[in-house]
């Protein structure tokens, strides 16, 4: 009698991104072997104008700092404590957003501002994706982008566009906002208080180096809106306007209230309070959280969401930003390990040793590229500024690179890679509800992440011959 072998099936092996907290863990765990084996040392520091400067040439050893296995996740806690105020501001600030969002104020206002610019077709897509540019630049606009990603799409449908014109104008108007981040707290706001630099400073050549990359976004989904304009197959999601942009959809719109808009000027408000604080009274995280959470409050019981439905939308919005809050502490915790274990003068002076002979602009680029490829791991741009900076500060201080050069490369890194890589839980959101390809979103945006990679490169070098 024959025997029946039933073959298995081989399981192909796939690559799974680890989890971003799953990553910095790993990333604590390596810091923590890391002070057995690279030796302990020091440079000394002092203060000169508000800034904590490392002395070059007093780099010496130290005994080595005994850490036990239960400090990988000390960190952790010890992480949220150090960076407790810039936790408990992302945590509020998406709070009192959470609440603005509650009332429909967002929708509504962005409703009204879109109908009113439907029938001025040429002008259309600068205009909106300025406005989602200036939200980006000022707010941080992030996961909100999500949001508009099918009023856009709609939209651009209605005046002859496709899906990829309509999410492209949403998602590159707030990423353009965000790479200028001139009043990010979030991103630029985090990366100048950990290199001690007064927030928000150096506003002007960002500003510049803003339009750049505001006109190469609007000019590329103009082009391409065009093109699809004149002849419909050249669409990238042409498959996709087959089977929906033919389908007869209405947009609702509601009535944008005197209430709502009562709720966006008051967090109009509280940013343009928050930027005069700053500039004038050297306001820090508290006070703005502060701003934020009374003008959340004050929109919710004027939209009329009651005191228990102004407090619940507090809390729904706290909980969206929660991934990103907690981010700030884990990084935090990359951090403590390796100053506990005294060994992150060692890394830097290491590094600065091997680029010593090494041009400055090319040290530059070289930080700027880091900071793109590390985006891929930590997407997450509060994260990612306390991971980096406390290496980046010392090296730039010994080679005598100004500290605004090296928060615009980690700025730039970061902004720009958001709308490349996978790992971005925005982009990736917001491809997945305009039923959007990342392969489609990659063929129509690798040429402009190119461009906007040589503005970025091309502004550093140039604001570094300047003695920016």
């Amino acid at each position: 009698m024959a025997r029946g072998y039933n073959k298995r099936p081989k399981r192909k092996l796939k690559f799974k991104t680890p989890h971003t907290y799953a990553l910095l863990m790993i990333i604590i765990t390596i810091a923590w072997i890391m002070t057995f084996i690279i030796p302990s040392g020091e440079y000394e520091r002092h203060k000169k104008g508000g800034q904590t400067l490392v002395v070059d040439g007093t780099y010496h050893h130290v005994p080595h700092a005994a850490t036990s296995f239960l400090d990988i996740f000390r960190a952790i806690p010890e992480g949220l404590v150090s960076g407790a105020e810039i936790v408990f501001y992302i945590f509020l600030v998406g709070g009192a957003f959470g609440i603005v969002r509650k009332t429909g104020s967002f929708e509504n206002g962005v409703n009204k501002a879109m109908r009113a610019l439907g029938n001025a077709k040429i002008l259309m897509i600068p205009l909106t994706m300025t406005i989602f540019s200036i939200l980006g630049f000022s707010i941080g606009l992030a996961e909100e982008t999500i949001i508009f990603v099918p009023l856009g799409i709609l939209i651009a449908r209605t005046l002859g566009y496709d899906a990829m014109t309509g999410a492209a104008m949403v998602i590159l108007g707030a990423a353009s906002g965000f790479i200028g981040g001139m009043l990010n707290p979030f991103t630029v706001g985090v990366a100048q208080t950990v290199a001690e630099l007064p927030m928000f400073s150096g506003w002007g050549l960002r500003s510049i180096i803003y339009i750049f990359i505001l006109i190469a976004a609007i000019t590329t989904v103009m082009l391409y809106a065009r093109k699809v304009k004149q002849d419909h197959t050249k669409s990238l999601v042409y498959e996709l306007e087959q089977q929906e942009g033919t389908m007869k959809e209405d947009i609702q719109y509601q009535h944008f209230t005197p209430r709502q808009v009562i709720s966006l000027a008051l967090m109009l408000g509280a940013i343009i309070l928050n930027v005069v604080g700053i500039f004038k009274f050297e306001w820090t995280f508290g006070e703005m959280s502060a701003n934020f959470l009374l003008a959340g409050i004050l929109a919710g019981l004027i939209s009329g969401l009651g005191l228990n439905g102004t407090f619940d939308a507090l809390i729904e919005g706290m909980q969206s930003i929660l991934f990103g809050a907690l981010v700030v502490g884990f990084a935090k915790g990359i951090v403590v390990i390796l100053e506990n274990g005294k060994i992150i003068d060692t890394i830097v002076h290491g590094m600065t040793s091997l680029l010593a002979d090494v041009p400055a602009s090319f040290v530059i680029i070289a930080m700027f590229i880091l900071q793109f490829m590390l985006n891929f791991f930590i997407p997450s741009g509060s994260g990612q500024a306390l991971t980096t900076m406390p290496l980046m500060v010392p090296i730039s201080d010994l080679l005598h690179i100004n500290r605004q050069l090296t928060v615009l490369a980690f700025q730039y890194g970061d902004a720009i890679s958001n709308v490349l890589f996978p790992t971005s839980a925005i982009l990736m959101g917001a491809l997945a509800v305009g039923r959007i390809t990342y392969g489609q979103w990659i063929k129509f945006a690798w040429k402009l992440i190119v461009i906007w990679v040589l503005i970025c490169a091309i502004a550093m070098s140039i604001a570094l011959f300047v003695g920016y």
